[in-house]
């Protein structure tokens, strides 16, 4: 087709075309790993019951109906069952994965821009500078996440916000340490030297180059550290220091089906199965974004 030969043309015209032309052979390179399409085709589905979840959940996921407790799945009205107090599962499924999804996000928004400050900082200026910024990211790195995660949510208390300060408190150093590697490298690059030399000063230099071109390795590193957020998230609901009841969040519906495992599996099953679907497809998405980023592939 006229399209497909304009953006693969080796000469392009203009550097939009150039752009495009990159941005569509990274997508083919994507589209060709099926478990990639596969888990991005999952988040999309996350991402629409999040939008349009008022649209589509049959039942308000907070209404209690005492008589329809511990439904099992399969009923015309309640097609996941109902949980110990004749709640909608599906409905509670369909609002938890807003949730879910805004701290995720939320996290990522946090911790991402402030590793790459960090990283890209030291990694440019070395000196006192690198080794202050890694001394501290050092000793960010020596304790445990969770552990850590679980520390500043109880001293903060329960609550979506407290949960994205204290997950973000203990996911940016791993960000800062690539970051400062992928600097370290750019910035014995021959442009970055040409650029020095045509008087570019070194605020240009780290925000003109050297942060966009981290970038790329950062979200990678994202997006296959979603999984670890969602668990981490699922984790804190589960012992009631993320979102509070009667909040539909995943890992506290998991919580409160432990109880009636044995009589009701799917209280606390379907759940579970919902974190496992999402932190799956993380995984799968993140391993094709890396494939596509992966320098050692031509654009």
């Amino acid at each position: 087709m006229h399209w497909r030969a304009w953006l693969l043309t080796d000469a392009p015209r203009s550097r939009g075309q150039a752009a495009l032309g990159r941005a569509y052979r990274r997508w083919r390179r994507f589209a060709s790993n099926p478990l990639s399409l596969f888990g991005l085709a999952i988040l999309a589905l996350l991402v629409a019951l999040a939008v349009f979840g008022p649209l589509v959940a049959p039942h308000d996921p907070l209404r209690q109906v005492l008589s329809d407790r511990l439904l099992p799945p399969g009923s015309a009205s309640h097609l996941l069952g109902t949980d110990q107090l004749g709640r909608d599962i599906l409905s509670r499924l369909i609002y938890g994965a807003r949730i879910t999804l805004s701290i995720a996000v939320l996290v990522v928004l946090v911790v991402v821009p402030i590793g790459l400050l960090i990283g890209t900082t030291a990694g440019f200026f070395g000196g006192w500078i690198d080794n202050v910024l890694m001394r501290v990211t050092d000793i960010a790195l020596a304790f445990p996440k969770i552990v850590l995660a679980l520390a500043f949510a109880a001293a903060l208390g329960p609550g979506v916000m407290n949960a994205v300060i204290a997950i973000s408190i203990t996911a940016w150093p791993a960000y800062a340490r690539l970051a400062r590697a992928e600097t370290l490298r750019l910035v014995q690059a021959d442009f970055i030297h040409v650029a020095r030399l045509q008087g570019a000063s070194r605020a240009r230099l780290l925000l003109r180059y050297i942060v966009p071109l981290c970038s790329s390795s950062v979200i990678v590193r994202a997006t296959l550290d979603m999984a670890g957020i969602i668990l981490t998230v699922a984790g804190l609901g589960f012992l009631g220091l993320g979102a509070q009841p009667p909040s539909p969040e995943w890992g506290f519906m998991v919580a409160s089906g432990r109880n009636v495992l044995l009589e009701a599996w799917w209280v606390a099953t379907l759940p579970g199965c919902a974190i496992l679907a999402v932190s799956l497809a993380f995984n799968l998405l993140g391993d094709g974004l890396r494939d596509v980023f992966d320098p050692r592939h031509g654009d």
